[in-house]
């Protein structure tokens, strides 16, 4: 599946869907961003079964703004509406590879209970 662009309307629903989602902020203007983008692409077409979603964040500034983007490129990794990765930065391929087999391989009932014990329920 190659990667869908991402906006403010459609952010929170692609996130907060059954399985994994990730996301590339960028923006056009920077380096780094264009050297990530044919590894994000390409690590897309590797993965069919994964969402793969990209935030301009010239154009939706305002999405930028409220997921806390400081600096490009940003990937956020979610899984099962839960934010699991959030790291600015280019990663090389087989980085990316390797963190997306980590996020398949992760118990999300165990996360869950994580979750809950650290808010207190």
């Amino acid at each position: 599946m190659a990667t869908v662009e991402l906006t403010l309307e459609t952010f929170e629903s692609t996130i907060a869907k059954q399985g994994i989602t990730l996301v590339d902020f960028w923006a056009e203007w920077c380096g780094p961003c264009r050297m990530f983008g044919p590894i994000f692409e390409q690590a897309s077409e590797e993965n069919p079964e994964i969402t793969f979603g990209k935030v301009d964040t010239e154009a939706e500034q305002q999405l930028a703004g409220m997921a806390g983007i400081s600096s490009i490129p940003t990937l956020m990794i979610f899984r099962d509406g839960i934010l699991l990765f959030n790291q600015a930065g280019a990663l090389p391929g087989p980085a990316l590879t390797e963190l997306i087999g980590k996020v398949k391989e992760l118990d999300m009932e165990q996360v869950r209970a994580e979750i809950a014990k650290e808010s207190g329920n």
